[in-house]
């Protein structure tokens, strides 16, 4: 089932305390094999699922800027480093680099990135269902459901696969 973008923040909702009741259940006794069945619904929901369709993740949230990806991108644009955080990112309350706002700056009309070769390792890395270690990143799984299409079929597909 691929939801629909506009369904999927209340789907990730009626899912949430049954998502959040299977990852601590994870959390706790993980199996074994876990790495590799979430490589192999990650690699097999990818083969399905076409980015350029949806977007949504560059269109809702903004990613995290590390100082690597701080300093590849700007020198990309050929800026200083201070110059490419003064006019693309802020401070958020954690304390990390973000984008001043979204949909993200470097997103075209057709959903293609203008950074993708350069772009920061959180978007490189989304929706980290590939994750080694899956189950230490639960809240921010629980938070991608309701943001990736992928996300919320791969969670589904690693309920019925792990029982």
């Amino acid at each position: 089932m691929q939801p629909k973008i506009e369904d999927l923040p209340k789907l990730a909702k009626d899912k949430h305390n049954e998502n959040k009741k299977f990852f601590a259940k994870l959390k706790k006794k993980p199996p074994k094999n876990l790495d590799y069945v979430m490589q192999m619904l990650h690699e097999e929901e990818f083969e399905r699922t076409d980015c350029l369709q949806c977007a949504n993740c560059c269109k809702t949230t903004g990613p995290l800027f590390t100082d690597k990806d701080i300093e590849r991108i700007a020198k990309h644009f050929k800026m200083k480093q201070q110059q490419f955080i003064d006019q693309y990112l802020r401070i958020d309350e954690e304390n990390d680099y973000v984008l001043q706002s979204v949909p993200c700056t470097f997103l075209d009309a057709d959903n293609y990135c203008l950074i993708y070769d350069v772009r920061p390792k959180a978007c490189r890395e989304f929706p980290h269902t590939d994750r080694k270690k899956f189950q230490q990143i639960a809240n921010l799984t629980l938070k991608n459901v309701a943001i990736c299409p992928a996300a919320f079929n791969i969670v589904e597909a690693m309920k019925q696969r792990i029982k």
